[in-house]
């Protein structure tokens, strides 16, 4: 859709001057950044109100001043006795937007006149009850309290709302009645309240109208969500219930709102410092796998990942944000980088291995191979049967030396333990990639990123500065090298080190 009528220029230091802004997921790696930066580029916000649940006996107050405070996302703004006057500009509130209004009072929040909305569960394949509660009845919830509060809503979404798709995925696609698998406009096949009146009737039968939640029951709505998800063409029950979360979104016609999509979200380029990162991130597994030797990639060449470092993704929903403020927001932004700066899986894989190589010059020499599935499942099985071979071969030696009296007994042993740790080691990626087939193989999604530019472009120039939107610009092979894998390497947490890889 294109817009005919906009401002010429919006100064967005003007916009958010004074303003009242809630914040959910602040919690997060992207809403740490977004708060960041925020606060950094525009000190003259009125105040940011943190939404924040209690969890594990400890209150939010505790929570924000320990895992938001205490975070290296937060330390350039808090260097030099800052922190007093951080926690000036912020509010944090104890609430879960699973809850009705969010667990808070309308009345307490009269100035607040934006909500950004960055909380949600980022797992592929959870039990679907809570993909259920955490992205589309907190959206709702959301949406209820921007409307008692008279405020606008920026809505952070997927860009893999998509579902199964190659090629270029425009950002004007209609929400309402989307599913992946459409034949068309005319195609009314799929309805969002139907889909979860269905959805919240099955999750009912499944745990005694939500009382029992034992193993059982887990596995069932684990298995649900798989299916519902599949059968309308959703890659993982993440995106399925984040699409639902927008078409219950955009059926409230008078919410003045804007969706952002981001794509696949990365290691910092500049803000709050070049690599900064955390958790195990949707490229974090690639990069452990690959630098601990992998060979074989059921990758398609030409496809393009679309990484996006994630202060360009802050970045790109605050000017969403403030043109949503200043009447001038698109209905979806797509946050990705691919339409103007591919790069492709064979470079990247085989700069992946260049790095294991370096690392570690007498492990793996070979060059990746890109597989099709049928293939990489063929070499994933010859691995495993391998490791298994020479692990009865050396058990059954180990045993003989040792009833003979003979030296050696302990090396076969360990060696057998080892074929055992690379037989896990199979099976356990095997598993990982299962996840990202649809990533890297399965659909070469390329998502338009006009809007977000044409954005950008109504800014004046010292917002274009402050918030830099310019993934044209990025050179991959130097990004990868020195923000993605110095980061996973660096901020990932050691025991996700340790489970991505037995050899690192």
């Amino acid at each position: 859709m294109r817009r005919s009528a906009r401002p010429n220029v919006i100064n967005v230091q003007s916009t958010f001057a004074g303003r009242e802004i809630l914040l959910t997921g602040g919690g997060g790696f992207l809403g740490k950044v977004v708060l960041g930066l925020l606060l950094d580029r525009y000190p003259e916000v009125g105040r940011v109100h943190v939404l924040l649940r209690r969890s594990r006996g400890r209150s939010a107050e505790q929570r924000f001043a320990e895992d938001v405070l205490g975070s290296p996302a937060l330390r350039p703004l808090l260097e030099g006795g800052g922190r007093e006057r951080f926690a000036e500009r912020v509010r944090v509130w104890e609430g879960d937007a699973s809850d009705p209004l969010c667990g808070l009072d309308p009345a307490a929040l009269p100035g607040v006149s934006l909500i950004i909305h960055c909380a949600g569960l980022v797992e592929f394949f959870p039990p679907v009850d809570e993909a259920l509660k955490a992205n589309v009845e907190a959206t709702e919830n959301v949406a209820d309290l921007a409307e008692a509060l008279g405020a606008a809503l920026t809505h952070i979404s997927t860009c893999y709302v998509a579902g199964r798709a190659d090629g270029l995925i425009e950002e004007d696609e209609p929400i309402e009645g989307f599913y992946p698998r459409r034949m068309g406009e005319d195609d009314r096949a799929f309805d969002a309240a139907a889909e979860l009146a269905i959805l919240r009737e099955r999750v009912a039968e499944m745990t005694d109208g939500g009382v029992r939640r034992d193993r059982r029951a887990l596995e069932q709505l684990t298995r649900l969500g798989r299916e519902r998800a599949e059968r309308w063409g959703w890659v993982n029950a993440y995106t399925y219930t984040k699409s639902l979360a927008e078409q219950t979104l955009v059926a409230r016609r008078g919410l003045r709102k804007t969706i952002v999509r981001p794509a696949i979200v990365e290691s910092a380029r500049r803000f709050p410092f070049p690599g900064w990162v955390e958790g195990g991130r949707t490229a974090a597994p690639l990069v452990l796998m690959a630098l601990s030797g992998m060979r074989d990639w059921p990758a398609r060449p030409d496809l393009a990942l679309e990484i996006v470092p994630v202060d360009l993704i802050a970045a790109g929903i605050l000017i969403a944000s403030a043109l949503l403020l200043e009447g001038a927001a698109d209905p979806v932004y797509h946050l990705a980088s691919a339409d103007v700066n591919p790069y492709p899986m064979e470079p990247l894989l085989a700069l992946l291995a260049e790095e294991a190589r370096r690392r570690n010059p007498k492990g793996f020499r070979g060059a990746p191979r890109l597989l099709d599935g049928p293939g990489y499942e063929r070499a994933t099985q010859r691995a495993k049967q391998r490791a298994e071979t020479l692990e009865k071969l050396f058990q059954t030696w180990g045993r003989r030396l040792q009833g003979a009296g003979l030296p050696g007994s302990k090396a076969l042993s360990a060696r057998a333990v080892e074929m055992r740790k690379l037989g896990l080691q199979a099976s356990f990626r095997e598993d990982v990639i299962d996840q990202y087939l649809p990533f890297v193989l399965e659909n070469a999604y390329v998502f338009e990123a006009a809007n977000i530019r044409r954005g950008v472009g109504l800014l004046s120039a010292a917002d274009r500065e402050k918030l830099a939107w310019d993934p044209e610009t990025i050179d991959w092979p130097r990004y990868w090298r020195e923000q993605q894998i110095a980061g996973v390497l660096e901020w990932v947490q050691p025991e996700t080190v340790r489970d991505w890889s037995f050899q690192i």
